[in-house]
Formats: C-alpha cells, structure tokens, sequence
C-alpha cells in the first residue's frame, strides 16, 4: 500500500472513530443520565424557605407530569430543566411553580402541554418560545444533589427530582 492511501485510510478511520464516539456520548447524555431519580413521599421545605407551601409536602401523582432531566447543572448557560407531560388530553400548567432548595422560583406564562409534550426551562435570559421559556437568571441555579420541585397553581407538589 502506497502513502497516499494509508494517510487516506487513516484519516477515514479518524473520522469515522470520532463520529461514532460523538454519538455514543451524546446517546448517553440524552438517555442514560436523564432517568428520574425516585419520587420521594415527602418533601420537608428548607429552614427559612417561606416559599414551599406547609401544605403542599405530599407529592400528588394524579397528574402525570415529571421533571424529566435537569441538564447542565452549575453552567449557567447550558442549566435546562425538562418538564414532561405523559397523560392524556392537555395540561395548563400556567402559574406553576418551579423551585430550587435555595428558594429561587420560575413561575410558568401561559403554557399548555399535550401528550407526551414537554417544556425546556433554560436558567438565562432569554425569549420564550412555545418549547423553550427562559428564566432571565444572571448566575446558575442548580448544582448536584439539590432537588428541582414542581408544584402546581394551587401549590400541591407535583414532580420531585434530584440533580444528578
């Protein structure tokens, strides 16, 4: 085999090496460490966090919506929340709440979910699209451990997930 044709080959295996590790990655960011961390059956608010309704400590399953992944924890430019909605019909989740354990709170515009639906919060500011609402927070929100909490317009938590 002449030079020309073993830099050739070399090269096309750099390629296709690099691709296929590209796309195993990116697989496994989008499903492996996106799985829901269990629902826990009580959430005691923070000392001093007057945001956490006393009578919302029960989480609520009725509604099947869940935190999905919470993506880019403690960068303040990739910090997304998945929100999912997996039931039937539609979910108005206007004025629901998203909260943090350090009392920072998004609360939703008018949105509305459908069937296997699902809403990005992004941490920056930004401007909302129909998939896509944005905070507007000038430093990141979330950071490992720390529990990312959904509660609905009547403040009954909905969705619980721990930050990976």
């Amino acid at each position: 085999m002449d030079r020309r044709k073993l830099i050739q080959y070399l090269l096309l295996n750099v390629f296709v090496s690099a691709s296929v590790t590209g796309g195993i990655l990116f697989w496994y960011d989008r499903n492996s460490r996106a799985v829901t961390q269990p629902a826990v059956a009580q959430v005691a608010p923070v000392s001093g966090d007057s945001s956490a309704p006393a009578a919302s400590a029960d989480l609520q399953t009725d509604i099947p919506v869940k935190i999905s992944s919470v993506i880019g924890s403690g960068v303040l430019t990739s910090e997304v929340v998945i929100i999912k909605f997996e039931g039937e019909g539609e979910l108005d989740i206007t004025s629901w709440q998203l909260k943090d354990g350090s009392g920072n709170t998004y609360t939703f515009p008018n949105v509305t979910l459908y069937p296997s639906g699902a809403v990005q919060v992004h941490t920056i500011v930004g401007t909302d699209t129909v998939i896509d609402l944005y905070w507007g927070i000038g430093e990141a929100v979330w950071s490992s451990g720390e529990e990312a909490r959904l509660f609905d317009s009547q403040g009954n938590l909905r969705a619980v997930y721990r930050v990976p």
